[in-house]
């Protein structure tokens, strides 16, 4: 790993907001981390008024029991690294999946673009889309759910 690529790291660490990356390549390994000012960000987050967001939370309330969907038995797919959370292959393409859609093991479901590189993430099982827990264009982290399937 030479100098250019460390720096171009870093860049995607500050340009998206992320608190740390680390890419390992043969025996190199690099983790490059970045100082997040929480107690900052704490403040903003009580300020903000709580009545705007219970509005919002009982809406998909009812679209479930409509569709008599189970959440305690979901599965999650979970974003196998950090980087950019793609629904389609294009920007003018019609998303790989969208609630409703029934997928099976080994179909594609999203695109996670993670240093210029495209890594299309597949379904590790069967199932039919419940929720779509990330927006189109959002950083993702190793780990977060990206769909819940029934």
């Amino acid at each position: 790993m030479n100098i250019k690529q460390i720096r171009e790291l870093a860049q995607i660490v500050s340009e998206n907001g992320l608190s740390a990356i680390e890419v390992a390549e043969g025996e190199n390994r690099v983790r490059i981390e970045r100082a997040v000012a929480a107690p900052a960000a704490v403040p903003a987050v009580v300020s903000m008024p709580a009545p705007m967001a219970a509005p919002t939370a009982p809406a998909p309330a009812p679209a479930a029991e409509e569709t008599n969907v189970d959440f305690n038995r979901t599965r999650e797919i979970k974003s196998p690294m950090v980087g950019v959370f793609y629904a389609a292959p294009s920007p003018d393409a019609k998303p790989f999946v969208e609630v409703g859609s029934k997928v099976k093991k080994g179909d594609i479901v999203c695109i996670v673009e993670a240093m210029k590189l495209m890594n299309e993430i597949t379904a590790e099982f069967d199932g039919e889309v419940v929720d779509i827990c990330v927006h189109n264009g959002d950083v993702v982290e190793y780990g977060q759910t990206l769909f819940k399937l029934c």
